[in-house]
């Protein structure tokens, strides 16, 4: 069987595994009672080289652009049954980091990378408002600029390290008049007058990710805390969306891998009417469903992050891999819970959590809806 990974992706995978299963795994049950991970998961990571690892080694970052890196995370995370506690460390790396990267100035980088790298300042990107959804266009957060200062107004909701959070990139109308080139994207850091967050917000699944209300009222933020040029937000959003969305996606993979190989494990060591639900056809038909539909899916999702390392990857493709990707994580989390029978509903497996962590992925990073409508574009153009 081929593999896009070579040897140093194998090695940085089990230094990967040692540090989760070391370092997260065992205080994770606290950290979903709690509804948050500690900020200090964030600094150890930094500490191992798992944070930053595009961001250039002059910032103390790996210096190393090569997305398989990304997804080696999202495959253990995933196999480890983590996806709440690492949601915050692969949006840092896979979502928010790329913004920094592409569009600071010399000056921002040399304030802001160091500390992205080393985990001492987490990030976050506040695009979603309570009203808007997947609509950015509808976007009413908005900023004046006055004198060397923008002031900021509005809200966003739904924002995943929005307690933890030290920079968050505030998606905001700077120029009423300007259609698509009236966005702007703001840095708004932590201690910052007018910033307040709301309470972490209580969800179905995901639970030790921290998700928040965001409120700015007369946010003073510097002009200096522009990202890249006004006016060109909803530019530099489309740059990449493609990468989240295949982040989504491969993380639904990797977590219908993890639910199939712990079902497996249970069937054989779980008995009814005397016998090994294993040996029942129903569970080998089922089984042999979901182990077909994994199999044809890895390849397509490692054609997706060959190509986005390549620089190759559109939109429409890039909204497959979603579409696909948490559909099948929702398919498969869901047939497989089945098989476990009533412990399938407890916590005592790591099933249930993954199929309460499921739901989401097709809702965040733009809904199923919304990629079927990009894929439908595509194809009719």
């Amino acid at each position: 069987m081929t593999t896009i990974y070579d040897e140093t992706h194998e090695m940085f995978r089990a230094s990967f595994r040692a540090f989760v299963e070391s370092e997260l795994a065992p205080r994770n049950d606290d950290w979903e009672r709690a509804g948050i991970i500690d900020r200090e998961v964030f600094i150890e990571a930094g500490k191992h080289g798992f944070l930053g690892m595009a961001v250039d080694e002059t910032y103390g970052g790996g210096g190393i652009v090569d997305f398989r890196f990304n997804a080696v995370i999202a495959e253990v995370l995933a196999d480890c049954g983590l996806g709440g506690a690492g949601a915050g460390i692969t949006l840092h790396n896979d979502v928010t980091s790329p913004y920094f990267i592409e569009y600071c100035t010399p000056e921002q980088k040399q304030r802001w990378l160091p500390g992205i790298a080393s985990g001492e300042l987490i990030t976050a990107i506040a695009m979603t408002e309570p009203g808007t959804g997947s609509d950015l266009q509808a976007i009413a957060t908005h900023a004046t600029l006055d004198g060397d200062e923008y002031i900021l107004n509005g809200s966003k909701t739904f924002i995943t390290n929005g307690i933890n959070s030290d920079l968050i990139i505030v998606v905001a109308r700077t120029n009423p008049d300007g259609g698509r080139n009236s966005m702007s994207l703001l840095v708004v850091e932590r201690a910052m007058a007018g910033f307040e967050r709301g309470q972490n917000i209580e969800k179905v699944g995901m639970h030790s990710q921290d998700t928040a209300e965001l409120f700015f009222d007369d946010v003073r933020v510097p002009e200096s805390n522009l990202l890249g040029e006004d006016g060109r937000g909803f530019e530099y959003l489309t740059f990449n969306l493609a990468q989240e969305r295949l982040s989504i996606g491969m993380y639904g993979l990797a977590a219908a891998e993890a639910a199939l190989r712990w079902t497996v494990d249970y069937v054989k060591e779980r008995t009814a009417f005397g016998s090994p639900i294993a040996g029942f056809q129903n569970t080998k038909f089922e089984l042999a469903d979901v182990a077909t539909e994994v199999a044809v899916t890895r390849p397509f999702i490692e054609q997706c992050i060959t190509e986005l390392n390549n620089g190759e990857l559109s939109a429409a493709k890039a909204a497959q891999a979603k579409l696909w990707g948490t559909e099948l994580q929702g398919r498969v989390t869901d047939r497989c819970l089945q098989l476990f029978g009533g412990y399938g509903y407890t916590t005592e497996y790591p099933i249930s959590r993954a199929w309460t962590d499921a739901r989401v992925s097709r809702i965040y990073g733009g809904t199923s809806e919304i990629m079927k409508t990009i894929i439908a574009k595509d194809v009719l153009a």
